[in-house]
């Protein structure tokens, strides 16, 4: 009786700390969200979910109910009077170009920087956070979960620490106040995570101090990202999954991308909705799918896509990622590495031991021996993806691959993936945005940095040479660093996805800074 007393009082916290996350831009406003979305008041829907409301929502919501059916009504006059639309990040910040690309980087970092947020509750979307972060750029006008770690990069190359620890530790209070790091500093992204670069990031910044004690300082927030993901993983039988874990069928637990909603995203609302009506799923299953893809970062990609490559057969949360496991595989040995400096030996072993059981599992389900390449695993059909993409390079970043193994990758990298400009993203050419012809900075420095790992400075080298000169070129052209980039035809703009591309670009110009101070410290920018 005392462990079902205690249970029901877990279970009741987690309900009230539940009720009470922010709520989000459609749950303010009931009816107008859905006509300003749809009615397509503003081309891209994140500009309402980002906008701030001049007055309370209950006032605005019932100046909505009394107009909206009288002749004449104008929802978009309604709607500029009641809210103000966002700004894009940066503002009217112009690049010199004279100036050099170095200086275009380091001015950046001011240009992109948000100081703490106040509170404004009911006012604006925005999830209020304690210190001073960076910003991605353009429509992404909050911080961004595995952005920030790519753009910490670029600020170690600064030697800007203080910026490192500041959104550090915004993000450990994102993890102590809701007990999972948002996709983003928004309420409508309170449904899901992204790629779990946390660890990194701590590691990073304990490189930067010189401090191992830095790791130990965030280990209760190390131990929370970890119970998230794993969360309902004890109970699971073989060959199911709940939220982020999958018990695989020979018993073994990985994980998945996955969004705690089965509603359209706000911020994509009514491309969600176009969408729904293409699929022959369920709508619930299809918008779950659309999100899980979102929680991955890679939205959106034929890597999740069904066998007929179409967005209407997207099958995110049947898919083991790759990526992920590698990421959850450090964390583990992240979290193991903290209790050693605790000298607390057993909770080390059983970390360690997570992660080992981890790699195995990896290796045994995601290795493609005919592919030669690491892939998703799909656990509802017990079968390896077909779909090659550039997340089969993860096990060489985190040392999982075999040496022969990593051979083999260089070799496929070089054969499948190696462009004028870098390495596309995947062989597919649909027209999504995280396929080929398209590149972008995270996955270019994930397979460089594996590639040194394992002994292949001269492909690393040749792949960092080539996507620092589209950078450069780009640049020179345009004054701008963009979000991504065309690496096959590279005289023309990346393309696809749900929104024009963007410039600024936060994750760009921090693998951008790392590459030309290790590859190209004497050249001239």
């Amino acid at each position: 009786m005392r462990n079902l007393f205690f249970a029901v009082l877990l279970v009741l916290a987690g309900t009230a700390a539940a009720q009470q996350l922010p709520p989000s831009p459609r749950q303010l406003y009931p009816g107008l969200f859905e006509a300003v979305q749809l009615g397509r008041v503003y081309p891209d829907n994140k500009t309402f979910v980002d906008a701030t409301a001049k007055e309370p929502p209950a006032d605005i919501l019932r100046a909505y109910a009394q107009q909206k059916d009288a002749p004449g009504f104008d929802l978009k006059a309604f709607v500029a009077a009641h809210f103000t639309p966002p700004a894009p990040a940066g503002g009217q910040y112009r690049s010199q170009v004279e100036a050099g690309l170095r200086h275009h980087l380091d001015t950046l970092w001011t240009v992109l920087q948000r100081h703490p947020d106040t509170a404004t509750p009911g006012a604006s979307s925005l999830l209020p956070l304690p210190r001073p972060y960076i910003v991605p750029g353009g429509r992404f006008r909050e911080v961004y979960y595995w952005d920030s770690y790519f753009t910490m990069l670029g600020l170690a190359e600064s030697h800007r620490t203080t910026v490192i620890r500041d959104m550090v530790d915004n993000f450990a209070y994102l993890l102590d106040t809701y007990g999972f790091i948002p996709n983003g500093n928004r309420t409508y992204y309170l449904t899901r995570s992204q790629p779990p670069f946390f660890a990194l990031m701590v590691n990073l910044l304990s490189q930067q101090e010189g401090n191992q004690q830095t790791l130990l300082r965030y280990q209760p927030q190390l131990l929370r990202e970890y119970n998230y993901w794993m969360a309902g993983a004890e109970t699971l039988q073989p060959g199911t999954a709940q939220d982020r874990a999958v018990r695989l069928a020979g018993g073994e637990v990985l994980n998945r991308y996955y969004d705690s909603s089965d509603q359209p995203r706000e911020e994509s609302y009514a491309e969600d909705v176009a969408a729904a009506k293409l699929s022959k799923q369920p709508p619930a299953q299809f918008y779950r799918n659309i999100r899980a893809a979102a929680a991955s970062g890679w939205d959106f990609s034929t890597r999740w896509f069904g066998p007929d490559g179409q967005l209407g057969s997207i099958q995110t949360t049947d898919l083991v990622p790759v990526d992920l496991n590698c990421l959850l595989y450090y964390l583990e040995n992240s979290i193991a590495t903290t209790y050693q400096l605790q000298g607390n030996a057993a909770q080390a072993t059983a970390f360690q031991t997570k992660a080992q059981n981890r790699k195995k599992a990896i290796l045994a389900y995601c290795w493609d021996a005919k592919a030669n390449w690491f892939v998703d695993y799909n656990f509802r059909l017990r079968q390896r993806s077909s779909q090659l993409t550039l997340a089969g390079i993860f096990p060489l970043e985190f040392g999982i691959a075999t040496p022969p193994q990593a051979k083999l990758l260089a070799a496929g990298l070089q054969q499948n993936f190696l462009q004028p400009g870098g390495l596309a993203t995947t062989r597919s050419r649909s027209g999504q945005q995280w396929d080929a012809p398209n590149a972008w900075a995270p996955l270019q420095y994930m397979a460089i940095s594996g590639l040194e790992r394992y002994g292949q400075p001269t492909l690393a080298r040749t792949i960092a040479t080539r996507w620092i000169e589209l950078n450069r070129d780009v640049f020179q052209q345009t004054g701008k660093l963009m979000e991504k980039y065309n690496v096959v035809d590279t005289k023309l703009k990346a393309g696809g996805g749900e929104y024009p591309l963007q410039d600024g670009f936060g994750w760009t110009n921090g693998v951008l800074l790392n590459l030309i101070n290790k590859y190209q410290p004497d050249k001239s920018f």
